[in-house]
């Protein structure tokens, strides 16, 4: 999402100014703050980082007097000590030298996680560090928490956003889920006559239920929710004669090592036999068809960072039927009381929403739901006018 950002702001003034273009209306001078790896690095310690961060800082106090950069962008850490330590330094360093410091939420918890786990010490000098920033931006309510703790002087709320992963939506992969749809309810109500048989508009294995799930391999973001959630619909729906098969595609990197292995044994069990694909990461046009071709998204996660789901939003895009958690501002991002909302931790539930979606025809709703408030040009816009604020306010 930084990234995006960057690219929709105009780039980085100094690659600007070099390619002889105009300065954009609001001028960004990037420092790329890499520190981890990989998911599973975030947080971690390694002493590699701590010569990145003095490294980022000097960058960035650079910038500040050879172009008279008043702001300071930053995105704070989720609730993990070393990430918090590295926050600490970056504060020491850079927080004397800047007018304004703008702090975009993109993780969420650390108010929460200081007042569980952190001591007096750290919440006290994280508070007096990261405390009273000109700007808190939020990406939904929910996610307000850490600014409003952190008692920042302004709080906007700026929905994610992005490129639209289905610009032909409407020619083709509506129509598509139209047919399947149909299929399934004519599977459901008992009708059997042709409803395995594959033609143009419904695609492959009509009588199958593609569920996607698409995210890291972590236990807290639901793959194993999502593995046994198909399992026990599946057996639900030999018990009953349903009638329609469930298939898995899970789509995204295991950072533990010990969690692909108990995913690759979960998955050979009997009960999951020929049910479940492991794709591995995904991007560009391997992820757009994977999202085409998939009838519902499974995404049943509480990951203690999650902030806004934006895999739900790149299935709506899709117009995919989508079973989630009710967990941090996942609620917020689909309509409201849509159905397929579920606790947390309740593989029970899971499947029950996977059953209970196989004749629904959300596509149309979803669509428009991401059109309506989630697409790129509508976050950028909202963004540039949360900053041009704190700009005009100085």
């Amino acid at each position: 999402m930084v990234k995006l950002m960057l690219e929709c702001l105009g780039g980085d003034a100094r690659s600007r100014a070099k390619a002889g273009l105009a300065p954009s209306e609001i001028q960004c001078y990037h420092v790329n703050c890499r520190y981890s790896e990989d998911l599973e690095d975030i947080g971690s310690f390694r002493f590699v980082k701590a010569w990145l961060v003095v490294r980022y800082c000097l960058e960035a106090i650079w910038c500040r007097f050879r172009y008279k950069v008043p702001a300071f962008y930053y995105v704070p850490a989720p609730g993990k000590r070393a990430a918090l330590y590295r926050d600490w330094i970056v504060m020491l360093l850079c927080r004397p030298f800047f007018r304004h410091f703008i702090h975009h939420w993109h993780a969420v918890g650390l108010g929460d996680w200081l007042r569980s786990e952190g001591t007096w010490l750290e919440r006290w000098l994280t508070h007096r560090l990261l405390g009273n920033a000109s700007l808190g931006i939020a990406l939904a309510i929910p996610s307000m928490r850490d600014a409003l703790w952190f008692t920042t002087q302004r709080v906007e709320l700026v929905a994610n956003g992005i490129p639209d992963p289905c610009p032909d939506f409407e020619q083709f992969i509506a129509t598509r889920r139209k047919a399947r749809v149909a299929m399934r309810q004519r599977i459901l109500s008992g009708e059997t006559a042709g409803t395995n048989q594959q033609d143009d508009l419904t695609g492959p294995d009509p009588d199958v239920f593609r569920v996607l799930y698409l995210a890291h391999g972590l236990r807290e973001k639901g793959v194993f929710d999502a593995l046994e959630a198909i399992a026990i619909a599946q057996k639900r729906s030999d018990k009953e004669q349903i009638g329609i098969r469930f298939h898995l595609t899970v789509a995204g990197e295991f950072p533990r090592d010990e969690e692909r292995a108990t995913f690759d044994e979960r998955a050979g069990r009997e009960d999951l036999a020929g049910a479940v694909k492991y794709a591995g990461f995904v991007s560009g046009e391997a992820k757009s068809k994977l999202l085409e071709e998939s009838d519902c998204l499974c995404f049943p996660t509480y990951y203690h960072a999650e902030s806004f789901g934006l895999v739900v939003v790149e299935a709506m895009a899709a117009g995919m039927t989508v079973v989630t958690t009710r967990w941090r501002a996942i609620p917020e991002v689909l309509p409201s009381e849509y159905p397929g909302i579920v606790p947390v931790r309740s593989a029970e539930s899971v499947a029950d929403a996977l059953i209970k979606a196989l004749g629904r025809d959300d596509a149309q709703q979803l669509r428009h739901h991401f059109v309506a408030h989630f697409t790129e040009r509508q976050h950028v816009d909202c963004l540039q006018r949360a900053l041009l604020l704190t700009a005009r306010a100085e």
